[in-house]
């Protein structure tokens, strides 16, 4: 059987060793058992977060975790910052006009970052604000975000940061508690290497001060349930007891390591998968290019969706498209999580092929030759 690439940005490859740990028999989550694996699991990754904070997990999307970070902090009527450069700086307002609470958009072009002194400037205009969201990684645009600097601005306000690092964590470098982040929100199938299906939040003191006064309905996602129950070591519902197992497995990986070196690593792929695309007179699209994802705009004359279903269909590679305005012009290839170096070389091998069928002149080999190099292999 052939083997398949998936260098999407999430889901990710599994691991062997983490499939592996998730395919034991299943436990009951109401034990000591359970309750030792949920425990190592979550300390571990307040470890990669960067936290000492409390830290909730959701089986849900993280889009779930989008919406907690929403219905615990605010009532209805309060006014928020949302940075919108793609698709998922979007989201934020639109689940927070579902609730009705105010958005002030702070709007970025795509592939570009916000800049601060902006947010500043709008929080001097806005002093009511209660909470300003934005995104680590925004992975529609594969574009990177100064968080440190901006929760600099933040931090001098009443407002609460609000950053969503479901695709950076891991692969971007994040501080939660350094950065002055209020709450962070991860997704399980990205950098931390499991299937879909866990959500997570980490919650400040500053924030917990917010919760007390939030008016937004709210059930499932109710920090103050997770927070009851995490104090006694268990969830307040039914946990996807498996998906867990696997992180346990998968962020003692990343903690044995370092989470300083794993970025590194990531770093370096992205390096790597950048200048191979450059060395076969590609582009990079994202002014602030990410170490999660990397966007890369089409040849002329050639859709970007086209390299994509050549790439699936005949070489076994699965890249993902450009959204909205950039759907057909750029394709998107990953450089987190499960995907390693082998994912990269054989990627890059199978762009070149796919481009030369669809008749884009460059010099063969190029791409590789400039990955391996980086990579030293």
């Amino acid at each position: 059987m052939a083997k398949h690439y998936l260098m999407t940005p999430g889901p990710t490859p599994v691991p062997e060793e983490i499939r592996n740990e998730m395919a034991k028999p299943m436990i009951h989550h109401r034990t000591k058992e359970y309750q030792a694996i949920f425990k190592d699991a979550t300390e571990g990754l307040k470890k990669i977060f960067k936290t000492s904070g409390d830290l909730f997990t959701f089986t849900s999307s993280g889009t779930g975790a989008m919406e907690a970070s929403i219905v615990n902090v605010l009532s209805p009527g309060d006014k928020i910052i949302v940075v919108r450069g793609g698709k998922f700086g979007e989201r934020f307002g639109d689940i927070a006009k579902a609730y009705g609470v105010e958005v002030v958009p702070v709007d970025v072009e795509w592939g570009d970052a916000p800049k601060p002194e902006v947010i500043r400037e709008t929080l001097e205009k806005n002093p009511d604000i209660k909470c300003v969201y934005t995104t680590l990684c925004e992975t529609s645009t594969a574009t990177v975000y100064d968080i440190k600097a901006i929760g600099e601005v933040v931090k001098n306000t009443n407002a609460l940061f609000i950053v969503d690092v479901i695709s950076g964590l891991g692969a971007d470098r994040f501080e939660n508690d350094a950065w002055g982040v209020d709450i962070a929100i991860c997704g399980s199938q990205k950098g931390l290497m499991i299937p879909p299906g866990l959500a997570f939040c980490t919650v400040s003191q500053k924030a917990w001060k917010a919760v007390e006064t939030s008016k937004l309905p709210k059930f499932y996602f109710n920090f103050k349930k997770y927070k009851k129950s995490y104090d006694s070591t268990d969830t307040p519902f039914t946990s996807a007891i498996t998906l867990m197992i696997g992180l346990k497995k998968a962020v003692e990986a990343i903690n044995a390591k370092g989470i300083d070196n794993v970025i590194a690593e990531h770093e370096k792929m992205a390096e790597a998968f950048r200048q191979a695309c450059k060395a076969m007179g590609l582009s990079v699209f994202s002014k602030h290019p990410s170490s999660a994802v990397t966007g890369i705009n089409a040849p002329a004359g050639i859709n970007a969706d086209d390299i994509i279903k050549l790439l699936k269909t005949e070489f076994e590679v699965t890249f993902a498209g450009g959204q909205d305005t950039l759907k057909g012009k750029i394709f998107r290839g990953a450089h987190m999580g499960g995907i390693d170096i082998e994912h990269i070389i054989e990627s890059i091998k199978a762009l070149e092929q796919a481009l030369i069928k669809l008749g884009y002149k460059f010099k063969a080999g190029s791409g590789v030759e400039t990955a391996k190099k980086i990579l030293g292999v």
